[in-house]
């Protein structure tokens, strides 16, 4: 039986741990009410905003002059230019599965490529972890963006950057690959279309009327697309790390209690077995004198 002095250490030990993910458990609950708050406002407008652009694509595609300058954003690139990933993780672990699934994710889409060339733009330290360890081209390491404190403008940044590899033949596209927010039990990885921007299947080339004329409004209407994209995936990516470093708390902080019980219930019975002793060795030497 294990000795009882070892054993309250580790019941002190197991306590301490408890103590700490219990409050990581409390500050990921307060942080993910908030990004969540801003996830879910947000996507109304994301949404509207895409089947609005999605929808004058059809009429792009039959007209591209009407596009203007924006024009380029509708065609993909050079054939033999590599495909562009936003591949964004967190830069912090415990947080459960939510970097393993993401990554996975990205593995299945390289693989479905089949030796066609792309290149990573990646957000996150534990993503450019696995972008190392898997040996995957990386064509920039935002290290300097906190998912955090990302404002629409860093959004913009990287929106931006995709745009002009895009517009000057290094890119042949690009998708953005990361995790969307559907609740506080479930967030998918998922890989979203970003450029060319394409119609909806099945879509029929409408006939917008644009006012003042169609260049100098999707040469406007198009970059804020992009970048409202670019902030909405990140916003859902950070929202659901959160809500998965949240159940990996609660996991833990489980996991300890048993621990905990289980670890106090051998302390009692060794505490007991040693009484039992020196009782009988008292009574031993009662009956001896």
């Amino acid at each position: 039986m294990a000795n009882i002095r070892d054993l309250r250490l580790r019941i002190t030990s197991v306590g301490n741990i408890q103590k700490i993910t219990r409050a990581m458990e409390m500050v990921a609950t307060t942080k993910l009410r908030r990004f969540q708050g801003r996830a879910v406002a947000a996507k109304p407008y994301s949404a509207e905003l895409e089947a609005l652009v999605r929808g004058l694509a059809a009429a792009v595609a039959s007209d591209p002059e009407a596009a203007g300058d924006a024009a380029t954003l509708f065609q993909p690139g050079p054939a033999d230019a590599p495909l562009g990933i936003l591949f964004i993780g967190s830069d912090r672990g415990l947080c459960g599965a939510y970097n393993a699934n993401v990554q996975r994710k990205l593995d299945e889409f390289v693989g479905t490529l089949k030796g066609k060339p792309f290149t990573l733009y990646v957000v996150g330290r534990k993503a450019m972890a696995h972008a190392t360890r898997r040996d995957y081209p990386v064509a920039a390491y935002l290290e300097d963006l906190d998912q955090e404190r990302a404002s629409f403008n860093d959004a913009a940044n990287v929106a931006g950057m995709l745009v002009r590899h895009h517009r000057e033949g290094k890119l042949s596209g690009a998708v953005l690959c990361s995790t969307l927010f559907r609740s506080a039990a479930r967030y998918d990885p998922v890989i979203e279309p970003f450029l060319p921007i394409a119609p909806p299947q099945g879509s029929v080339a409408a006939e917008p009327i644009l006012e003042p004329n169609g260049p100098a409004v999707l040469g406007r209407l198009i970059p804020r697309y992009l970048e409202t994209s670019v902030f909405h995936m990140l916003l859902e990516a950070v929202t659901s790390e959160y809500a998965s470093r949240r159940f990996a708390m609660k996991n833990a902080t489980d996991a300890a209690g048993d621990m905990k019980k289980e670890i106090t219930r051998l302390y009692n019975r060794a505490r007991q077995a040693k009484i039992t002793q020196e009782i009988t060795e008292i009574v031993s030497g009662a009956e001896a004198l």
